[in-house]
C-alpha cells in the first residue's frame, strides 16, 4: 500500500459523495482520475487490504430490521458454521470472539419480522442456539481506521 492508497482509505471513510458520478467527485477531491480511483479500490479489495467497500445503511430507518446475534460454534465446526451463517445475505458482519459465544454477527433485514425467520433458519441449519441481542438504546460511535 502506498501513500495514495492510504489517502484513499483515510478520505473515503468519512463520507462518499452522493451524486450522479460519485467516483468522479471523490477522485477530484483526491486529485486523481476517476478510473484510477476505481482501479485502486478494486486492487485494495482483491489483495485483501479492504474486506468491503460500500455504504452502511441504517436498516431500521429504512423500515427494516437490525439485530446483533451470537452463537457458540464448536471449534472443530467453526469454519462450517461461519459458511452457513455468512450464506445469508442478511448477515452484515460476522466476527470470531474469544468467548463462550465465539461467533457474533449483525443481521439486517428488509422487514423487522424477517429477523426471527433468519435467526430460526441459522439455528436450524447449524443445529446451534442463536442468541438474539436486540438493542435497547442506540449510541453513535464514529469509528475510523487510519491507514
Amino acid at each position: 500500500m502506498d501513500d495514495l492508497d492510504r489517502r484513499i482509505i483515510n478520505n473515503l471513510q468519512g463520507g462518499f459523495p452522493v451524486s450522479e458520478r460519485p467516483f468522479l467527485d471523490a477522485a477530484q477531491t483526491l486529485r486523481i482520475g476517476e478510473r484510477d480511483l476505481i482501479s485502486r479500490i478494486e486492487d485494495l479489495l482483491e489483495t485483501g487490504v479492504l474486506s468491503r467497500f460500500g455504504p452502511m445503511y441504517h436498516a431500521e430507518r429504512l423500515g427494516g430490521g437490525l439485530t446483533l446475534a451470537a452463537l457458540a460454534a464448536p471449534p472443530e465446526r467453526f469454519d462450517e458454521v461461519t459458511a452457513l451463517v455468512n450464506a445469508h445475505a442478511e448477515v452484515a458482519h460476522n466476527y470470531e470472539r474469544d468467548h463462550e459465544l465465539n461467533m457474533w454477527f449483525v443481521l439486517a433485514t428488509e422487514r423487522p419480522d424477517d429477523i426471527d425467520r433468519v435467526l430460526a433458519e441459522i439455528s436450524s441449519e447449524t443445529g446451534l442456539v442463536v442468541h438474539d441481542m436486540r438493542k435497547l438504546e442506540e449510541f453513535f460511535v464514529g469509528l475510523r481506521f487510519e491507514a
